[in-house]
């Protein structure tokens, strides 16, 4: 069944007019995420030739999705709009907040008993403002959207930053925070930074052990972790085209780890298959008839040079298979180099666990490979070294693979089966003995491997992989294991090599499911009440954030001058924090406790300049708080790095904290923050960084003159009388001053709304 077919029926009968208009305005070829991006122009945005990485440009997107640690914060904002229903296509997803420990059932169990408080105050919500839900169970945000709402060519936004994953089937998709999700689901335009353009070029074929998954790790130790960001990377080529739709999703999922605002492939014979195996037959036909529009002009990809602003070429009957990490998503090593890579490096190499699937390699066709590979381990007289866990995407992926069988020969090589959710890979993953932090390795199919991200403990290793990879590296339990060219002594002493990974793009059978885990909403939900325990410790129902006093900011302590990496999960930790995503105050007990003080190399301990003794950063900020005194968080480069998650930003302003000023700031972390009404600024000379002391008061000056382009002047006062000035730089526009002067976005939303 396909959703919202009228909304996709409309952008297909409007996009080709609105594209020609936009050739014929630039007066020269469109790359397919232009054409994408102009289709979506607001209403009210004027057409003309924007400037790439610096025109902010108003656009209409078609729908929005939201996971459930997100969605709490968005709808509780939604809730203060004031409007009856949402005005786009929205849903809402369960797949954050169950915790990975025994197994599928057991643990769904468990999820629905502790989190039934926020599972129901969102199942409301979303039946009294006409949003879709997700059960909990249902599948894994991404997955799901790949499978029901992604349409080429079509526009979304979503609060996670894998949203992206939707590119895999021809969208501009885009991961926002909750304040941006409210915007669009109150009707008003979504404003983005026209972004810069990257081209892929893929030429060859990909073959043996190599899989999509091996592109994207290719691409991220090519471009590192913010070499996209402000871009949109577009693959093409041949390479593309002969790849399936769920492998050019998971290279789309992973493009959130070079820090790209999308990516996305053109429309080509392997999405429509995908269309029409998961029932959107219509969709397909449709899409046919305006093929040329999803597809970039052919002078484009015949001359890409002149069209994007960077262009990388990868050769796929050339690739060979990657292991990224440890500890970030960039490190990128080929299988053949790892042995002395590792060796070079003391990286531990018994892999521990090998765990498959979540967002970024669940699909049938990841599984379908993996299982060719378990299934030898009988034939082979093998044992699996490691642990093995797997981890569906959907109910409906997972309801296929067990009637097909691969969930039986799992079970034969020892592999648990977890919940159609996140898990393990955001945190979720209550893994026996982690509290022990011993050092260790493991390897995963999933997207990030952040120090701590999986399973809390710091000195787990954890690399990325593609699934066959993974399961190859599991069954050695070698992460030196070439399998192209070593071999394993099975149980007779015999060597012996694995053979080859093979799968099925598309199930034979079709796709099977008898209960997705959908809820459709109430078509009036005037009457549905959603109510809100003022005792709870899940959910609070927000007070605004009070407006600028219209004065410059004196005396600001410095809270904490972070050193090195400070990603969101270093300012607002996932894993046991996400049940309190939904209650601002009790969350913000988590805010920078991950962080790494420059003053003393410690996390979670910083100077009280009120008492000169050491705290807690959250113990700290309220008191400040308390005596009414602001203060300024200073960062270092890529500040806000990783997850869409607005928590990092509302946490501070929440706490009293008043300006962030770094060396350069993640995407979309710099937007939340401006979002909630929060001063984010960089220094004009990264240098300056160095001058912050920890007895720091700061004045920011040049505020009641704010205005784009216009830096800033703080004043530095050190404790021994002596002052530096040092020059702070912003992007702030128009609007966004104007959140700035008003408190936050969400304060404009509800009055414009209430005026109507």
């Amino acid at each position: 069944m396909a959703f919202d077919i009228e909304m996709i029926r409309k952008v297909y009968a409007e996009m080709p007019a609105k594209v020609d208009a936009a050739r014929t305005a630039l007066g020269r070829p469109l790359t397919l995420a232009e054409k994408i991006l102009f289709a979506h122009l607001h209403a009210d945005q004027k057409l003309q030739n924007f400037e790439r990485g610096k025109s902010y440009v108003d656009f209409a997107p078609d729908r929005v999705a939201m996971q459930d640690a997100t969605a709490q914060m968005a709808l509780l904002q939604f809730m203060q709009a004031g409007r009856p229903k949402v005005a786009v296509p929205s849903t809402v997803h369960c797949d954050h907040l169950i915790t990975a420990k025994v197994e599928a059932k057991q643990d769904l169990q468990v999820a629905t008993t502790e989190s039934k408080e926020v599972y129901d105050f969102l199942a409301s919500v979303s039946n009294k403002y006409g949003i879709g839900f997700w059960k909990p169970g249902a599948g894994i945000i991404h997955q799901v959207v790949l499978e029901n709402y992604a349409f080429p060519g079509g526009m979304m936004i979503g609060t996670d930053s894998h949203t992206v994953n939707a590119g895999g089937l021809g969208m501009i998709a885009i991961g926002v925070g909750g304040a941006d999700a409210c915007d669009v689901m109150a009707g008003l335009p979504w404003e983005l930074k026209w972004p810069k353009l990257i081209g892929v070029k893929l030429t060859g074929k990909l073959s043996g052990w190599t899989a999509p998954k091996d592109v994207i790790l290719k691409v991220a130790g090519i471009l590192t972790v913010k070499g996209g960001t402000g871009a949109i990377v577009e693959y093409f080529g041949e390479g593309a085209s002969a790849m399936s739709c769920t492998g050019k999703g998971t290279i789309c999922n992973m493009g959130a780890e070079i820090g790209a605002t999308t990516s996305t492939f053109g429309y080509d014979d392997s999405m429509s298959r995908y269309l029409k195996a998961t029932g959107r037959e219509e969709v397909a036909a449709l899409a046919d008839g305006v093929k040329q529009y999803l597809n970039a002009d052919a002078e484009v990809y015949a001359n890409p040079e002149k069209y994007f602003d960077q262009v990388i070429e990868i050769n796929l009957s050339e690739l060979e298979p990657h292991l990224n990490g440890p500890f970030t998503p960039d490190l990128a090593t080929p299988i053949s180099k790892m042995k002395e890579v590792a060796a070079a490096n003391g990286w531990p190499t018994t892999v521990e666990v090998g765990l498959i699937g979540s967002c970024t390699n669940s699909s049938y066709e990841d599984i379908s490979r993996a299982v060719s590979l378990a299934k030898q381990v009988a034939e082979k007289g093998l044992k699996t070294k490691a642990q093995y866990t797997i981890t569906p995407g959907s109910e409906q992926v997972r309801y296929t693979i067990e009637r097909d069988g691969f969930l039986e020969v799992f079970d034969k090589i020892g592999a648990t089966v977890f919940a159609n959710a996140c898990g393990p890979c955001i945190g979720m993953w209550d893994r026996m003995g982690a509290e022990k932090k011993e050092k260790n390795t493991i390897v995963h199919s999933f997207n990030r491997n952040f120090a701590k991200r999986a399973d809390g403990n710091p000195n787990t290793f954890a690399f990325v992989a593609s699934p066959e990879l993974v399961t190859a590296l599991a069954i050695a339990g070698d992460l030196t294991f070439n399998p192209l060219t070593d071999t394993l002594t099975n149980e007779k002493g015999e060597q012996v090599k694995l053979d080859e990974p093979t799968g099925m793009e598309l199930p034979a059978k079709g796709f099977a499911v008898e209960d997705a885990g959908y809820q459709a909403p109430a078509a009036d939900g005037s009457g549905v009440s959603v109510a809100v325990d003022p005792a709870s410790k899940r959910l609070q129902l927000l007070d605004p954030f009070a407006a600028w006093e219209g004065t410059d900011l004196k005396g600001l302590k410095l809270l904490i001058k972070a050193k090195g990496k400070c990603t969101t999960d270093h300012i607002s930790m996932a894993g046991p924090w996400l049940k309190f995503r939904g209650h601002l105050d009790n969350i913000s007990n988590n805010l920078l406790i991950g962080a790494t003080n420059f003053f003393n190399e410690k996390t979670d301990s910083v100077k009280n300049q009120l008492t000169g003794e050491y705290g807690t950063v959250p113990a700290t900020q309220r008191a400040y708080k308390a005596a009414g005194i602001g203060s300024i968080v200073v960062g270092d480069e890529n500040y806000g790095e990783g997850s869409s998650r607005e928590h990092a930003a509302m946490e501070p302003r929440h706490l009293g904290v008043r300006v962030v000023l770094t060396k350069s700031f993640a995407r979309i972390h710099e937007t939340n923050l401006k979002k909630q009404g929060m001063l984010a600024l960089t220094f004009a000379n990264k240098e300056d960084y160095d001058k912050i002391q920890e007895d720091d008061s700061i004045d920011v000056i040049g505020l009641t003159e704010f205005a784009p382009g216009k830096p800033l002047t703080l004043v530095l006062n050190h404790k021994n009388g002596s002052k530096d000035e040092i020059v702070a730089n912003h992007t702030y526009n128009e609007q966004q001053i104007g959140w700035f002067k008003a408190g936050a976005a969400l304060n404009i939303i509800r009055k414009q709304v209430a005026g109507n």
